[in-house]
């Protein structure tokens, strides 16, 4: 569907849940989720494919499955072999910090899933779980080598930038594309709700990445929002994702559904819409009006302006 702006939006990214096994600190509290909503506020399974098969009838065409860390939820292959199930839905991604891949990565294969993103900010093993809090880098690496096995040859690494964190490792965590047919994505840390901990030197623009890596030399963009650029010698790309310094709102594709229902048509508005307990056709008029009037853009972000979201990351879904 076209919005009043004349943007194609053709991409939902959908919360499944806020619960997750990590606790990242630019994306929840440290204690996790501490007022857990009911069951009943929740989507059920069958609402979450009313909504998709609503969305998919005015012209998205590709899902992102998120959470808070998606493969925690229960009924997430069912999920994901229902949603790629969907006519017209063409692709269905999931983004996953890695750790139940071991176990869930071939059954989501089998259902549908086309893609993973995995997310990596360090290489450290300190590092990682000092960001994650609770988080084993061996357990990354344990589910990237089962998505490998799986037969995932679209993988993708998500990596924040943090200033003062692992701005020293971009070379590091760039050169995994020499090692590996996968894309490693570099994002500019989002400014949250409950972002604390950060402060303005750990908002570092995507530019750092390039001057880091003066080889790299520019691709052809893909349709997606990362700038891609690749390594001599690489058998992957280095993505820059740039919400923050090169905001790329004009051509935003997108609306999101959190794991409550309300439906965002954007991640930073606190604008939301609730489709919890709407009906096919009732989810769809909602849709169709909220897409219509998808803001211009997010305004602005830095470490004085936070998102104006209302909800922390893991609670609207990355």
């Amino acid at each position: 569907m076209i919005d009043r702006l004349g943007r194609n939006i053709n991409y939902m990214r959908i919360s499944v849940t806020e619960l997750c096994n990590l606790r990242c600190r630019y994306c929840m509290p440290a204690d996790g989720v501490c007022d857990k909503k009911s069951h009943a506020e929740m989507l059920t399974e069958d609402e979450m494919i009313a909504a998709i098969r609503a969305a998919a009838s005015l012209g998205v065409r590709k899902l992102r499955i998120t959470g808070g860390e998606p493969l925690v939820k229960k009924n997430i292959v069912s999920i994901c072999k229902r949603a790629a199930e969907v006519e017209g839905i063409e692709e269905v991604c999931l983004t996953t910090n890695g750790i139940r891949l071991t176990e869930l990565a071939k059954p989501l294969k089998a259902a549908g899933v086309n893609r993973l993103n995995l997310s990596l900010d360090t290489l450290s093993a300190e590092k990682y779980a000092y960001i994650t809090r609770i988080g084993s880098i061996e357990q990354f690496w344990a589910g990237f080598d089962a998505a490998m096995d799986a037969g995932f040859d679209k993988l993708k690494i998500n990596s924040v930038l943090i200033g003062g964190f692992n701005d020293d490792e971009i070379e590091e965590l760039a050169k995994l594309t020499m090692k590996y047919p996968i894309d490693v994505r570099f994002i500019e840390m989002m400014p949250m709700y409950d972002s604390g901990d950060f402060k303005e030197a750990s908002f570092i623009p995507y530019t750092k990445v390039l001057e880091k890596l003066p080889e790299a030399e520019a691709m052809p963009p893909d349709g997606g929002v990362a700038k891609l650029y690749r390594l001599p010698g690489a058998l992957g790309n280095i993505g820059l994702i740039s919400p923050i310094n090169a905001h790329f709102c004009a051509e935003c594709n997108r609306i999101r559904l959190t794991s409550d229902g309300k439906l965002k048509p954007c991640l930073h508005s606190g604008d939301e819409y609730s489709l919890k307990g709407l009906d096919y056709e009732e989810m769809r008029a909602m849709m169709e009006s909220v897409i219509w009037n998808k803001p211009e853009w997010h305004g602005d972000l830095d470490a004085i302006h936070r998102s104006r979201a209302g909800r922390n990351m893991n609670e609207i879904g990355g």
